[in-house]
């Protein structure tokens, strides 16, 4: 079952605003949001609230859309008891719509609240004991918890969760998407890049899910996509830049590059023909349909729109009046035949 999101960017929009635009995506029929959980934004001109408490605040004023973050670091700004604590919490407000997504983090989230960014195998092997310890205490259990990272003594959880957590792992590349099949019970990661890596990525996460006792189709496939529709679009594409640089440079997701002021600087070398081909840039419905179809062919089931355009309300709802119908009545088509 395909689903649409949309993708709330708390490192570009100021925290009671970006509320509202939420309580806008869940009236005009998103199935879903995901929200960044940032310590710092991408550049100076952003904004970076406490995801935690933006999304009890959105699970209050919203009725229907399913929420959660993409992605939630739980090992070193955070201890994973705290995480799970807090996403038992949120569930109470909003039974039933409430996943957590979970990845490696960055250096600017976490070495700049810390001081510390260990290696990658290391912050791995981190991310494999903080699930086994949330999904411990989200099953209501008291544990003692003997980790190489992370102890806990008859920890519990007296306000547990109001419906079961799934717990999706980011996978930008093939290597990580094994872990993420092996652990998680979902998949996230990014587009823009080429299709035979999605196919990676896809194949290791499903092979791994398998060989761990899953059923691969069974697992949400979550693919976060730029998309900018709008007449407008040199506006958007300024938004993208201002904001947003840094994260199509890579380096920025595994090096330690940790202020807004630096992930600014790498951004620079970002030009709009880089933003442009990453993403789906176009006031035409009929290209946004083709360019979300060709990840839905390659196997992704969640789809989630983020758009940088300042006007953000409009956007949520041009994209669900004119562009999410199209989509769905597309797959509709296809699966009858």
């Amino acid at each position: 079952m395909v689903k649409l999101g949309w993708k709330a960017g708390p490192e570009q929009f100021p925290p009671v605003e970006l509320t509202q635009y939420a309580v806008a995506a869940d009236q005009a029929g998103y199935d879903f949001l995901d929200v960044s959980d940032h310590f710092n934004p991408w550049s100076e001109a952003g904004q970076a609230c406490f995801s935690w408490t933006w999304l009890g605040a959105v699970a209050v004023q919203t009725k229907n859309i399913h929420l959660g973050t993409g992605v939630t670091c739980p090992i070193l700004r955070y201890h994973p008891s705290i995480i799970a604590q807090a996403v038992a919490t949120v569930s109470c407000y909003a039974p039933n719509r409430v996943y957590l997504g979970v990845g490696t983090g960055e250096a600017l989230n976490e070495y700049a609240a810390t001081g510390m960014w260990p290696e990658y195998v290391e912050r791995q092997e981190r991310l494999a004991e903080a699930i086994d310890l949330i999904r411990t205490l989200l099953s209501g259990e008291e544990v003692t918890y003997e980790g190489r990272y992370y102890q806990t003594r008859k920890a519990k959880l007296f306000t547990p969760p109001a419906s079961p957590i799934p717990i999706y792992i980011s996978a930008l590349v093939p290597d990580s998407a094994t872990f993420a099949g092996k652990y998680g019970d979902g998949l996230f990661t990014v587009g823009g890049k080429q299709p035979d890596i999605y196919k990676q990525i896809l194949k290791n996460f499903s092979d791994a899910a398998k060989q761990a006792g899953k059923d691969p189709d069974k697992l949400p496939k979550i693919i976060e996509l730029n998309v900018e529709y709008t007449q407008n679009l040199d506006k958007a594409l300024e938004a993208q830049k201002k904001y947003w640089a840094g994260t199509f440079i890579p380096a920025l997701f595994d090096q330690k590059i940790y202020t807004p002021k630096m992930s600014q600087e790498n951004g620079e070398s970002v030009g709009m023909d880089t933003i442009k081909k990453m993403a789906c840039v176009s006031s035409n419905p009929d290209d946004h349909v083709k360019f979300i179809q060709q990840y839905i062919d390659l196997g992704f089931d969640h789809l989630v729109f983020h758009s940088a355009l300042p006007d953000q309300r409009t956007f949520i709802e041009s994209y669900a009046k004119d562009v999410l119908p199209r989509v769905r009545s597309k797959i509709g088509q296809l699966l009858h035949h």
